[in-house]
């Protein structure tokens, strides 16, 4: 199925990323480096012809609170959708990383969302329920948007929309503050 034009945005760094806890649906607010990525992320999209676009993002408070600060200049409505939350991780929320996977010395170094497998093994509600989720969000769009998420989630909207299958989701660039734009089956990350 081909979708509108994107731009998908994780929110900013929280002090929680910053601890390396799993969040999950739990809030935790940004820090300073986070309001500093979603003020860039509004930089980036300043730029760009958002003319019939729609602003959607995740209810939970560092994706409003990234919304708040990203898109202030340019939205004056943006509305909620719980399909763009986080993956639930279950009892596992509020916990620390390294105490569900110890490291490895010989694993290879995790990328800038730590140990993806975490979310794989994850207790709740599972990357199917994820996915499914994220493929009704984007069957519903009835024109362009823009989208405030999270990790999880923009990689499973990103899968869909670019029409790969679902196991390329570790493959794609993670990190925080990121505004992916994609268009026509491509995905550019603007800066």
């Amino acid at each position: 199925m081909a979708y509108p034009d994107l731009y998908i945005l994780r929110h900013g760094e929280t002090v929680w990323n910053r601890a390396g806890r799993m969040q999950g649906h739990l809030n935790a607010p940004l820090t300073e480096l986070g309001r500093d990525q979603a003020r860039r992320q509004g930089q980036v999209l300043q730029g760009r012809d958002l003319t019939g676009f729609g602003f959607w993002t995740s209810p939970l408070m560092r994706a409003v609170e990234t919304a708040g600060l990203a898109l202030a200049e340019i939205a004056v409505e943006v509305r909620t959708d719980d399909r763009l939350r986080e993956i639930d991780v279950g009892d596992w929320q509020g916990r620390l990383r390294a105490e569900l996977s110890p490291p490895d010395p010989d694993a290879p170094r995790p990328g800038p969302d730590g140990d993806l497998s975490l979310y794989a093994r994850a207790p709740g509600e599972g990357l199917a329920a994820v996915t499914a989720r994220a493929r009704a969000f984007l069957d519903d769009l009835d024109g362009p948007a823009v989208v405030v998420c999270h990790g999880i989630v923009s990689r499973m909207l990103r899968c869909a929309a670019l029409g790969l299958d679902t196991a390329a989701w570790t493959d794609l660039q993670g990190g925080q503050g990121n505004v992916f734009h994609l268009s026509r089956g491509r995905m550019e990350e603007l800066r």
